[in-house]
């Protein structure tokens, strides 16, 4: 069976999953401190055929040489085979990350409006219409940077940590935190999809990334929820890109 190891490495965590023939199979974590070393005991332990990269930091360049010496190995860019075009002004500066969630969505629903969005680090929003043209959208602070900057920036603000159950109306500080964070980005998701309803009129809406179960029981529309979805993007792209 061909196997294809994807790997997402973001701001926060650094991951890799596991395909064999189109399905995903397993999900591994690498340290950062360690990634060269947890990458070679995943190659060893799995001997995938193939393998695709998507980074935002940069990384040990060791791990390419690794990728490219073990597998048929591609590197994700702008330069990509995608499935879609991407007509902005500068699409070499498109996030790798952002092009795989878009990857993700025209393959789940080709020839549709589609707005990806992820919860990460940072939240993007990332529009693709019906003719598989990647618009953009936009960017903004992700739910543990928001929490981090009331506490980093305020002298006694304490630094909490996001949860779905949420009251409105907070009844101490670290409650009033997570009200206005939590509760804050999902109306922030709610007024932007539907800023883009008004424009496109009918679309799908796409949420994956590690905040999606706090976010997505708080938000209006019907959305396409998956965890997972940046990796199925990637495992897309690396179809139209073999050695």
């Amino acid at each position: 069976m061909a196997t294809t190891l994807c790997l997402d490495f973001g701001n926060t965590r650094l991951k890799a999953a596991l395909f064999s023939n189109g399905a995903l199979q397993e999900l591994v974590f690498l340290r950062a401190d360690a990634a060269a070393a947890d990458l070679a005991a995943v190659l060893e332990a799995h001997h995938p055929d193939s393998s695709i990269l998507s980074s935002v930091i940069d990384h040990d360049q060791a791990i390419e040489a690794l990728l490219a010496e073990r597998t048929s190995f591609h590197k994700l860019s702008n330069l990509s085979s995608l499935g879609f075009s991407i007509p902005v002004g500068k699409p070499e500066t498109m996030g790798a990350d952002r092009i795989a969630v878009a990857a993700a969505a025209v393959h789940f629903f080709p020839g549709r409006n589609n707005l990806a969005i992820t919860l990460g680090t940072c939240i993007t929003f990332n529009f693709i219409n019906s003719r598989h043209e990647f618009l953009g959208g936009s960017i903004s602070p992700g739910m543990e940077m928001r929490f981090r900057a009331m506490h980093d920036y305020t002298a006694r603000l304490p630094l909490v940590s996001g949860t779905w159950n949420v009251p409105l109306v907070g009844y101490d500080t670290a409650t009033n935190l997570q009200s206005g964070v939590v509760l804050g980005m999902a109306k922030e998701i709610d007024g932007i999809v539907e800023a883009y309803e008004t424009r496109y009129g009918n679309f799908n809406v796409l949420l994956t990334g590690g905040d999606l179960g706090i976010l997505a029981p708080h938000l209006k529309k019907e959305i396409f929820a998956d965890p997972e979805l940046i990796f199925k993007g990637l495992y897309a792209i690396s179809q139209l890109n073999p050695a």
